[in-house]
């Protein structure tokens, strides 16, 4: 395949942005009754609004004849099949069949794939109804009334998200907390408020190596064992992991150990044994829906042709702002707080899958990746930060999220948190003259020469691109659903961008320099070859710790 910059549709956006860059979405809207009708999409709960955008009917041909020219097709039949996508790994990205049905028959490396979940995911029912049930209980025969989830990046953000924004749904017990961070104020504030004999653990680690989910197991570990003894391992940990010698020299039963494989990426992983926790917070019919939900937006995926195909439209409307219009960041504005997880969750996502800079041919790209993604949960988004989308100097793509039903009303609030979110959009698309605040500023009583100077501080320019995608109300189908949606898009940047969204490399080489800087910390030992700056860093927390 040719290189991304060669091929004819991205010579023709090329030449097609030109002719767009003065384009006023404004105008368009004035001249097409029907732009909304045409730049809309509905799927299940959902009805996509990207009728906000600098684009127009050619825009998205364009923008789909790239997909196509990029061999989205292929590569997303591909990832289906179970194909080693992430080819720098030699692995499958399986995370599709993770919420799929038995049947029929998907082979990874001559093995069907799909008992093997369903397997687990009977072991995992199983287990989780125990608990509920009161069948499983502590050392010293006591309940579960609390789960501590100790984790780090997928193991950790995925479940934390989900937990977060079905709480309205969870059961009264047991309450379900997640420890990810090395600092030990996490794992200590968070064991202050639990009992050792009502207390469960579950240790996420694909490896059973994750420095930080180690270290705060091992804490936790001999925080348990100091209050109930070593033989009480047993009834407070669980597994989650694919090493069983490690998971056996922790202390912790090999048949309390949950599985998942090497096909399924960390950040692709909550749909696995990883979303244990969602199930023991939730109930495992809550959980079994979250699976259903995403397996609908899979299906989506895979069959809609590509104007109909949400992640594919969502996907290529951040190309054409990334590639064409040199846009670096992409804001996420979910108005609901019960996804005030999910920005953190996406960056990972996203940020993790494609912040490449080396594509298939093995080269260094020539062209924008992975954007910078950032976001709060509106309406507190407005007071901190909305100042620089609707009034700074860099173009800023955003999505906005809502549900048209609050599954907790309260009073009126609902009504004017929807009122806010239609009102953001609108601002960024409509602005605000610098006329229009004069007349203002003068009808008030101001002078015209002080309205005059007063006036471009006050202007909206306006014209500024965002998506708004409404949803009924967020359950557990309609959140499976969005998830699956932004992680099929992010796939589809990927496959244009021509990189791999299935590894990340780029983490590992601060994890391989940490062991010998922790060693170096310690006085007896020396530095150790150093730059400068950490050879200084190092002799001056030496300094400080020892005082």
């Amino acid at each position: 395949m040719k290189a991304l910059n060669r091929l004819p549709a991205w010579l023709a956006l090329k030449q097609h942005h030109k002719a767009m860059r003065h384009f006023d979405m404004r105008e368009a809207f004035s001249a097409d009754p029907g732009r909304f009708a045409d730049l809309s999409a509905h799927f299940g709960p959902f009805l996509l609004d990207y009728s906000k955008n600098r684009i127009t009917r050619e825009t998205l041909n364009l923008l789909f004849d790239l997909a196509h020219q990029s061999q989205l097709v292929e590569r997303r039949s591909a990832m289906f099949d179970g194909k080693p996508v992430n080819f720098t790994e030699g692995r499958a990205a399986l995370h599709t069949a993770l919420r799929a049905p038995a049947t029929p028959p998907l082979r990874v490396a001559r093995q069907d794939v799909r008992p093997l979940v369903h397997h687990e995911l009977g072991r995992l029912r199983a287990f989780v109804e125990r608990v509920h049930g009161g069948q499983w209980r502590g050392h010293t025969g006591k309940a579960i009334h609390d789960v501590v989830n100790i984790g780090i990046g997928g193991s950790d953000l995925g479940p934390a998200m989900v937990c977060r924004a079905l709480e309205h749904l969870a059961r009264p017990s047991p309450r379900v907390h997640f420890v990810s961070n090395l600092d030990p104020a996490h794992l200590a504030d968070t064991l202050d408020r639990v009992d050792p004999e009502t207390t469960l653990f579950i240790v996420a680690s694909k490896t059973f190596t994750t420095l930080e989910t180690l270290a705060n197991a091992r804490s936790a570990r001999a925080w348990l064992v100091g209050r109930l003894g070593e033989a009480a391992v047993a009834k407070h940990f669980v597994a989650l992991s694919t090493h069983r010698a490690a998971v056996s020299e922790f202390g912790i039963d090999p048949d309390n150990m949950f599985v998942f494989w090497d096909w399924v990426g960390g950040r692709y992983s909550l749909w696995s044994a990883i979303g244990l926790s969602i199930a023991l917070a939730l109930g495992w019919e809550h959980f079994r829906t979250l699976l259903d939900g995403a397996h609908e937006m899979d299906e989506h995926f895979r069959d809609a042709p590509f104007e109909d195909n949400l992640p594919v439209i969502l996907g290529m409307l951040g190309v054409w702002y990334a590639n064409f219009w040199g846009t670096d960041t992409y804001g996420i504005f979910p108005y609901d707080q019960r996804l005030s997880l999910l920005v953190p969750f996406l960056q990972q996502l996203d940020m993790e899958s494609n912040g490449k800079n080396v594509g298939h041919n093995n080269r260094p790209v020539l062209y924008n990746t992975g954007p910078i993604v950032w976001g709060a949960p509106g309406t507190n988004g407005q007071h901190a930060f909305f100042e620089l989308i609707h009034q700074g100097t860099r173009l800023i793509p955003t999505d906005f999220l809502v549900g048209a039903v609050n599954a907790t009303p309260l009073a009126d609030q609902h009504e004017w948190l929807l009122a806010n979110c239609l009102a953001q959009t609108e601002a960024l698309l409509k602005g605000k003259s610098q006329d229009v605040i004069e007349g203002e500023l003068v009808a008030a009583g101001m002078s015209r020469r002080d309205a005059h100077a007063l006036a471009p501080h006050k202007v909206f320019p306006g014209n500024r691109p965002s998506n708004t995608l409404i949803y009924q109300t967020l359950d557990a189908r309609t959140l499976g659903m969005l998830i699956a949606l932004y992680e099929h898009k992010v796939f589809v940047q990927g496959v244009v961008w021509q990189i791999n969204s299935f590894d990340q490399w780029g983490v590992e080489l601060g994890k391989q320099l940490a062991p010998p800087i922790r060693h170096a910390l310690d006085p007896a030992n020396p530095p150790g070859q150093h730059d400068g700056s950490t050879l200084g860093l190092i002799a001056e927390l030496r300094r400080r710790r020892a005082s």
